[in-house]
């Protein structure tokens, strides 16, 4: 029978601890009463943890481990651990170990003998996948995209044929170079962006990638933390991918856009030169 509310005695070792991902009421009794039984706090950002600490009336020392330092904290902490203390390793907002290098002093916890446990909790990711509507019974986590354009579309290309809902975090400033980008190489795949996850302006705008492409690209730059979802492909001949991308992205782009500014469009994401597609879009027009 599981246990509930059970707030024993901690024994000496690791604990990875996840804290909300903005609204400071999904810190979990449990994650409390560790971080309240802790010798010390291991974070990403001491300031951003000491705000979560302050809220909830806890002081433990707090030493910054993050990807820049791991070489140098590490060792520190593991020492501690050796001399029977008691860690906690937080990030600055979710859980631990998603998009950050925690695994790093997981593994070597494990390796050194020293107890290691986690206290589950918020996480972006997944609560992404809850609100999307986008299959989730087999999903690919890939954290942050690349910052340049090149780099990004070789990391879509790469995923473009695994059957599973893509997962990834982007900042806001990046979000419509990369939802183009995505629509680009994944073709007209349905897609959500989620915003501002557990806080008060959350909001999920759900929609094909080009028209999620096509009204970031136009709209203000959004505020706060972003999580993109896109569902998995649809079946598909090798022989007929280059023309089904062209045409897909073509009709999604325009019911958003006019003849010309669609085939620009289309143009700039695929290989197949302008006129053609200026061409394809006339046809298309007259048709509808």
């Amino acid at each position: 029978m599981a246990e509930f509310g059970s707030q024993q005695i901690l024994k000496p070792g690791l604990y990875v601890v996840a804290t909300p991902i903005g609204n400071l009421g999904d810190l979990s009794p449990r994650a409390k009463h560790i971080l309240s039984e802790v010798d010390m706090v291991a974070c990403e950002d001491t300031r951003v943890t000491a705000k979560l600490m302050t809220a909830n009336l806890i002081k433990k020392p707090l030493v910054p481990y993050h990807e820049h330092n791991g070489p140098v904290a590490r060792p520190k902490i593991l020492a501690k651990l050796a001399a029977g203390g008691k860690v906690a390793l937080v990030s600055d907002a979710g859980t631990p170990l998603i998009s950050d290098p925690g695994f790093k002093l997981v593994a070597e916890a494990q390796d050194a003998g020293h107890y290691v446990s986690a206290v589950p909790g918020p996480c972006a990711a997944i609560m992404a996948l809850s609100l999307a509507g986008l299959p989730t019974d087999r999903f690919l986590f890939m954290g942050f995209p690349p910052g340049k354009r090149g780099a990004r579309e070789s990391w879509f290309k790469a995923e473009a044929r695994t059957h599973a809902s893509l997962v990834f975090y982007e900042s806001a400033k990046r979000l419509k170079d990369c939802l183009a980008d995505a629509a680009g190489v994944l073709g007209t795949r349905e897609a959500a962006v989620c915003r501002e996850l557990t806080k008060r302006f959350e909001e999920v705008r759900r929609d094909d990638l080009m028209a999620l492409a096509s009204y970031y690209a136009q709209a203000e730059t959004p505020k706060g933390e972003i999580v993109v979802v896109i569902g998995p492909p649809e079946e598909q001949t090798d022989g007929d991918a280059t023309a089904l991308d062209m045409e897909t992205l073509l009709i999604a782009a325009l019911k958003h856009m006019s003849v010309k500014s669609a085939a620009a469009f289309v143009a700039e994401l695929t290989d197949v030169p302008k006129k053609a597609i200026y061409t394809r879009a006339l046809a298309l027009t007259k048709d509808s």
